[in-house]
């Protein structure tokens, strides 16, 4: 039997991510908290070689880190008809025969080597009546005992040639804007996809309070996310997440979507992929990101309960992250590179009324320091007036100093500017007629929620005006 483990938390996206598609495919597992089981969050760090990265997924005692839906699929043989397991051996040839024809058509497959693992030889015994015939298959739990390839291609539909649905739109990311220009253009009766390559809900859902979204004087930047996804369900939209569109090309009037999972067919493609966070660029950033480097409170700052952190930044974002780090954690210790905060009055008169915060401004970060275990240490930052460097200790950091758009998969397909943003004219057109532009990506955006739905109604309406 298929042991899995998922150790993760309930604000991690990627968890979230990984639970969907689990509970989808009606696979169960075991879910294990780290927040709540310190040895847990000890394994994982085991794991990981010290990283406290989540999910990690132990599958029948192997683990892997962060697993795409991808991925889970192939491990898992995870299908369109379902999830199919083959119990077999290496040197079993027509155990090779059913392997190569299923990996030559694209069909994930769980292998059970029944020489590895007693309760598999066990589970064929019984399926056998106390015989040990293999291949023996699985297909939602109907066993078949050495299916022949005539017999795999009607169980699993095979046929190289079978269209593609086409979609009217296709929209590359599930954040705010994609959410709602879904949620308008399924007004319209135009079917529309969602592709997000890690959790819906971009980077709001990361944001542990939003003040400043109409309608709500406080609510989770979680809770707003959901809502928008079951409205956008509600109204017919279908959503797919771990699908990261690698490609866009034209076939005939269509555009073809590359993803790891497959392709795709659509009359209309709308990028609202976001942004990510930007880095500092300085010595030992990388081998620190996920041990002491972080880019969202929300996601790890429960890891620094009772702890020092430093925050690096001086805008809305590092503010308020410090503000909610400093909830619970013993110092949270602000470095700004300017004299002054680019953050909104709001933010900078709370800070003043917190006494667990430290602040350091005119100073500019230059190297993170490691300890004896290769962890994080502290930050080394020079003082932009004397030029004299210093040390600032914590047991972790968050950086938040801007964003970069996640448009790389794209250059060559629509006009980038030269910061990567992608320029658009009109209700969101871009350099290509049928495809639209919205969100954090788009050049002129207001990283803002309430910003990223006006986006999206925009870009509904060059959806309607080019189909219609």
């Amino acid at each position: 039997m298929t042991e899995i483990t998922l150790y993760g938390a309930d604000w991690c996206p990627d968890c979230r991510r990984a639970k969907s598609y689990l509970k989808e495919n009606n696979i169960s597992f075991n879910f294990i908290d780290v927040d709540l089981d310190k040895a847990a969050t000890e394994r994982v760090e085991a794991i990981n070689n010290g990283k406290r990265i989540i999910p990690t997924v132990i599958i029948n005692d192997k683990p892997y880190t962060n697993p795409n839906n991808a991925k889970l699929a192939s491990i898992l043989g995870i299908n369109p008809e379902g999830q199919l397991t083959l119990f077999g051996a290496d040197w079993c040839p027509d155990c090779r025969r059913a392997k190569a024809y299923l990996s030559d058509n694209g069909v994930n497959f769980e292998f059970i080597d029944v020489d590895q693992h007693d309760w598999a030889t066990d589970k064929v015994e019984e399926i056998n009546n106390g015989k040990r015939i293999i291949p023996t298959i699985l297909l939602n739990n109907t066993p078949y005992t050495n299916p022949d390839n005539a017999k795999l291609k009607e169980l699993l539909n095979i046929d190289a040639n079978k269209e593609h649905k086409v979609y009217d739109s296709i929209i590359i990311g599930g954040g705010a804007a994609g959410l709602t220009t879904a949620i308008y253009a399924q007004r319209d009766r135009f079917d529309t996809l969602i592709l997000e390559k890690k959790n819906i809900g971009g980077n709001a859902f990361l944001t542990e309070k939003i003040e400043n979204y109409p309608g709500f004087n406080e609510i989770s930047g979680p809770k707003l996310m959901d809502r928008m996804e079951i409205q956008a369900k509600t109204y017919g939209a279908t959503i797919k997440t771990g699908e990261e569109v690698s490609n866009i090309s034209k076939k005939g009037e269509l555009f073809e979507l590359t993803t790891i999972m497959g392709t795709y067919l659509t009359k209309t493609v709308v990028l609202s992929t976001g942004s990510t966070y930007r880095k500092l660029g300085i010595p030992n950033e990388s081998d620190l990101i996920g041990s002491g480097v972080h880019f969202c409170a929300t996601c790890d700052g429960a890891f620094y309960r009772d702890k020092e952190v430093i925050v690096v930044g001086g805008g809305n974002s590092a503010l308020e992250e410090g503000i909610f780090l400093a909830g619970f954690c013993k110092k949270v210790k602000i470095i700004n590179r300017s004299e002054t905060f680019k953050a909104s009055k709001t933010y900078i008169e709370k800070l003043e009324t917190i006494d667990n915060i430290e602040v350091y401004t005119n100073h500019t970060p230059v190297e993170f320091s490691k300890n004896e275990k290769d962890l994080f240490k502290s930050i080394v930052v020079k003082d932009n007036q004397s030029g004299e460097q210093k040390e600032i200790t914590a047991d972790g950091a968050f950086i938040f100093i801007g964003l970069i758009p996640n448009t790389k998969n794209f250059e060559g397909v629509v006009h980038l500017n030269e910061r990567g943003f992608i320029t658009t004219q009109n209700l969101a057109e871009t350099s290509v007629k049928g495809i639209f532009a919205a969100g954090d990506c788009r050049e002129g955006a207001i990283a803002q929620v309430a910003a990223a739905t006006g986006e999206g109604v925009l870009a509904s309406y060059g959806i309607r005006n080019f189909l219609k």
